[in-house]
């Protein structure tokens, strides 16, 4: 009898065929119970599952086809491992001390390999250049001379061809970075806008998966010359179409790098662009209009439950009561918040005075370094701890440290100073 197949059955066994598996293993003295995985959209990171450990190991389920970068977070420590998928099984263990990540062996051939590939063009690229020049001084019949000829021919071809069939992101990667992004790149093959258009256009799904995305987009910008801005970014959107996914991608991708760069005109203009599209918004393009409506002028800021509030009783940033609030989101390890903080802390009793509170996010991820920091600043402070991983990162939409809002009594965005002389200028305190 000749057997029927449902679609669902078949989608089914699609989907199980489709299906890897990540699994990671640490040492017995690593103390971290949760993990989060991660997989990757241009440059935003896209929780996946959350897991917990089982006899320190953890294993991901994923469900269909995917093939770029992944992640895995480990909250409890702030530990970040980066790999990649082939649509095959992951695996790898971490070598820990003291609750840190020492080294990771990959464990699967496809992470091996990448990782192989990775520090050989690393040493291709920061090396090879000055054995190259070092080679002038020494004959090649010399000990010496034939040690560094060796060498140089070794990291020469220390990025062997891979088999795409075999290894298609991989080779996908690697073919590309070399292409676009790579330092060492011939002056004569310097690739142009219509290439690089080209490649944008034409790529398959592994852009939006493998880094490669934001960086090619900065490389596109560069050739183009400050006084060109518009002109190229018109000429990639008209060609990508910017109501198709890639397009809306790309056009997420450019608003968040002229936000980075602080080139407010263009952000307006291709935000505007964004928001007024007709076409149905595809994920990646509806989180940036999100994070950019939670901070225009005249929004109302986001509450934000308090983790571990310091010089507050309040349990979030609403309960916090003021005329005006100055939030700043900083970092211990950002060199311009070392010099503006100070100047917001001799100025501190005259905005109290005024009724107007001061409230700090931090972006650190070392606890002494923060609670050090903090013991200076009478203000409230909360930190998550996780540095960039930290959830105000896109709820709040923050490129930088220090980035400034003052708010009203009502929790309004009424200003966005640049620099904490803005601020001070603001309240007429400078």
């Amino acid at each position: 009898m000749k057997k029927i197949y449902t679609l669902s059955a078949v989608l089914a066994a699609f989907a199980l065929q489709a299906q890897f598996t990540v699994t990671i293993q640490t040492s017995a003295d690593f103390k971290d119970q949760d993990a989060i995985l991660y997989t990757l959209n241009g440059s935003k990171d896209i929780i996946v599952t959350k897991e917990q450990s089982k006899n320190n190991t953890w294993t991901f389920k994923y469900p269909s086809s995917y093939m770029g970068m992944m992640k895995v977070y480990f909250p409890g420590s702030n530990n970040t491992l980066s790999f990649i998928s082939e649509n095959k099984n992951v695996n790898f263990k971490l070598d820990t001390q003291n609750n840190k990540v020492k080294d990771v062996i990959y464990l699967d051939e496809a992470n091996s390999l990448m990782s192989k590939q990775q520090e050989g063009s690393q040493k291709k690229e920061l090396i090879l250049p000055a054995l190259a020049q070092i080679k002038e001084y020494y004959k090649d019949n010399t000990d010496f001379g034939k040690a560094l000829k060796a060498e140089i021919d070794r990291l020469s071809g220390a990025s062997s061809s891979i088999d795409a069939a075999q290894h298609p992101f991989i080779a996908y990667y690697n073919t590309n970075h070399s292409k676009f992004l790579s330092t060492s790149q011939d002056p004569a093959k310097k690739i142009d806008q219509e290439e690089i258009i080209n490649f944008l256009d034409k790529s398959n799904d592994m852009l939006e998966t493998s880094s490669l995305l934001k960086p090619v987009l900065v490389s596109y910008l560069n050739t183009g010359g400050n006084t060109n801005v518009t002109a190229s970014v018109d000429k990639l959107l008209d060609r990508l179409k910017v109501e198709t996914p890639r397009g809306q991608t790309v056009l997420s991708e450019l608003i968040d790098i002229f936000d980075i760069y602080e080139m407010e005109e263009y952000k307006s203009k291709y935000l505007s662009l964004a928001k007024n599209l007709k076409c149905t918004i595809n994920d990646r393009l509806a989180s940036t209009l999100k994070s950019n409506a939670n901070t225009e002028i005249g929004a109302a800021f986001p509450n934000y439950k308090f983790q571990s509030p310091v010089n507050t009783t309040a349990k979030s940033l609403y309960d916090v009561k003021a005329d005006k609030k100055i939030v700043v989101f900083w970092s211990s390890t950002c060199s311009h918040c070392e010099s503006e903080l100070p100047k917001l802390l001799e100025k501190y009793n005259d905005l109290k005075s005024k009724n107007i509170q001061v409230v700090g996010f931090s972006l650190d991820v070392d606890k002494n370094s923060y609670t050090k920091k903090i013991a200076a600043f009478p203000w409230v402070n909360d930190s998550e701890l996780r540095g960039w991983n930290s959830s105000y990162t896109d709820l709040y939409n923050i490129h930088a440290t220090p980035t400034y809002f003052i708010l009203d009594a009502n929790n309004k965005i009424i200003n966005k100073p640049d620099h904490v002389g803005d601020v001070l200028e603001y309240f007429k305190l400078k």
